[in-house]
């Protein structure tokens, strides 16, 4: 998965866990998420969690 996807192995795990650093929630880019959502054959909104926060808002 990580490999198609382009990212490391640790990275890879990194986003598995949910977390970038130790206590810190994983932000992936959007080409990550792309590329993820191509290998898995899935829509891109289908990577992003329902409520989502509206970042407009800030």
């Amino acid at each position: 998965m990580a490999y198609r996807s382009g990212l490391t192995r640790y990275t890879y795990q990194k986003y598995e866990k949910g977390e970038s650093r130790p206590g810190n929630p994983a932000n992936p880019t959007l080409r990550t998420m792309l590329a993820l959502s191509q290998v898995l054959g899935l829509p891109l909104a289908d990577l992003v969690p329902d409520g989502a926060p509206d970042l407009r808002s800030r």
